[in-house]
C-alpha cells in the first residue's frame, strides 16, 4: 500500500518525531520510513498499522492524500 506522498511526513512533524524515533517505536528501519515518506516503497498493511499506532491516527489517514 502506498502511503500518501507527504502524509507520513506531515503526521510525523505534527508529533515532533524524527524518522529514527518513529521507526524505533514502530519496529522498522529508519531508511524504510524515509523510503515510505518518499513513496519509494509500498508498505504492508501491518506496517501501515504500526506507523499509524505510533502517530496516533487511523491507518486510512496515511493512505488518503486528502487527510493531511
Amino acid at each position: 500500500m502506498l502511503i500518501s506522498r507527504g502524509g507520513a511526513f506531515c503526521f510525523r512533524q505534527k508529533k515532533k518525531l524524527s524518522q529514527e524515533a518513529l521507526a524505533h517505536e514502530a519496529g522498522v528501519d529508519r531508511t524504510y520510513v524515509s523510503a515510505l515518506e518518499r513513496s519509494i516503497y509500498a508498505a504492508r498493511i501491518d506496517t501501515v498499522a504500526k506507523l499509524a499506532r505510533v502517530l496516533g491516527i487511523e491507518p486510512a489517514e496515511l493512505l488518503n492524500p486528502h487527510s493531511e
